[in-house]
């Protein structure tokens, strides 16, 4: 009978643990006082330096939503490839850089609800009436890199793919008349449009299909509380007007019906 007790008693703990897990996380970041957030620091407009320090969109996104948990944002920099392991070592509590939500992730980690999405876009110049749709791109020349999913999109729409390192060099083929267009992402295009509003460039199309991606706050496995209050902080962030503030800060537009 004593046995029997002990196992019960053992099971029943191995039940409870993800809760108080759970509740534990929450607590730990609350007690301290702090969420610590990593991010590359590297990656405009998302997470980067300027004169004032640490800045970007996740950047603010992270403080506005540590100041609705009660406590102040900490960010821990770091390279991509290490920003995830440092999150299972418990180097911090989330990760903030753009990660995209994707089944393969959500498999070992759990994300908040998504805060930011992007499209793959038909890039095209003002004066440009010819291209209206992907479908318009058959026998166009479109600057991609190579081996990119959008690339591979203008091929697969039947363009001849100018091969570039990136999107600044797509952007300067295109306004100097050497393509007819790109397929880029859509937050870069924003971005690029925030910083040179006069460039003739213009969305043409917007898919929202393969390449649509959605991005999350990024966490451990098993911490619904934390998760909860996370998204519940995303909720107000959207509802009292920050979030079209941070977003028309770093892209130019509102973001947050999207």
């Amino acid at each position: 009978m004593r046995v029997l007790l002990q196992s019960l008693l053992f099971a029943a703990g191995l039940a409870l643990a993800p809760a108080v897990h759970a509740e534990d996380d929450l607590a730990k970041i609350r007690n301290a006082g702090a969420i610590r957030i990593a991010t590359e620091g590297t990656y405009a407009p998302f997470s980067f330096h300027d004169a004032s320090g640490l800045t970007g969109f996740d950047v603010d996104m992270g403080r506005a939503i540590a100041e609705r948990l009660g406590v102040e944002a900490r960010f821990v920099e770091g390279k991509w490839d290490g920003l995830i392991a440092g999150l299972d070592a418990g180097r911090y509590d989330a990760v903030m850089n753009q990660v995209s939500i994707t089944e393969a992730r959500q498999a070992k980690y759990d994300f908040s609800d998504p805060y930011i999405a992007s499209a793959a876009v038909l890039i095209v110049r003002d004066d440009n009436s010819e291209i209206r749709n992907f479908a318009d791109l058959k026998g166009k020349r479109s600057a991609n890199t190579l081996t990119s999913n959008f690339g591979k999109l203008a091929q697969a729409s039947g363009a001849e793919v100018v091969a570039v390192q990136g999107f600044n060099d797509a952007i300067e083929l295109l306004l100097s008349r050497r393509v007819d267009a790109t397929v880029n992402d859509e937050l870069s295009f924003l971005d690029f449009k925030k910083q040179k509003p006069d460039a003739p460039v213009r969305i043409a199309a917007r898919d929202t299909g393969k390449e649509f991606s959605e991005s999350g706050v990024l966490i451990r496995k098993g911490n619904p509380e934390l998760q909860a209050a996370i998204n519940q902080a995303l909720q107000d962030i959207k509802a009292d007007g920050t979030y079209t503030k941070i977003s028309e800060k770093y892209f130019g537009t509102d973001l947050s019906g999207r």
